[in-house]
């Protein structure tokens, strides 16, 4: 697995890479190997890492295979979507890995000018798209901490001040399996 990953995650997460992980993840798919996953990433699209995700974990549940991660570098963001597919005891982290943890950032203005019903549809619109957003990253901080030492709460509340966590500390709070040395 350290040398020889049949699918990476390297660089930004944008379509690019959204698209080759579904190549070699059908590549896999077509062989008879487990999945071994390399990532290296400073996060990216945070839909590109949710299909990314998905598909692993459908691979995971149907294909009888087992599928393991390591994270190389930095695996922030985004990333950690990726990471959270698996499950913690699939996961791995070299030495002097660092994983950042964040909520997803928001930049939007809102313009109200109108009769009041339509500003307050575009109101319950906003709203909707915050909280499903809210809910689907919720989800893949569910996957993060199941079976760790830190509870979805604690993560929250880290995630709101940009979480930095060293490849040590990751292990500590029971977020991977072990560190690859």
């Amino acid at each position: 697995m350290l040398f020889e990953p049949n699918l990476r995650v390297h660089g930004l997460i944008d379509q690019t890479v959204v698209s080759n992980v579904l190549h070699d993840l059908k590549a896999v798919r077509d062989g008879g190997n487990d999945l071994y996953v390399e990532i290296d990433t400073p996060g990216g699209d945070a839909d590109g890492a949710r299909r990314i995700a998905l598909e692993i974990k459908l691979f995971l549940k149907h294909s009888g295979r087992n599928g393991f991660v390591l994270g190389k570098n930095t695996v922030y963001s985004a990333g950690i979507t990726v990471l959270a597919a698996f499950p913690k005891g699939s996961r791995f982290l070299c030495p002097r890995a660092v994983l950042l943890v964040h909520e997803r950032r928001l930049e939007k203005e809102l313009v109200l000018n109108g009769p009041i019903r339509s500003c307050l549809q575009i109101v319950r619109e906003q709203l909707a798209l915050l909280q499903t957003a809210e809910r689907l990253e919720n989800e893949g901080f569910e996957d993060l901490v199941e079976g760790s030492k830190i509870s979805l709460e604690q993560l929250r509340d880290h995630a709101l001040n940009n979480c930095y966590l060293m490849a040590e500390r990751a292990l500590e709070l029971g977020l991977v399996a072990d560190i690859a040395r």
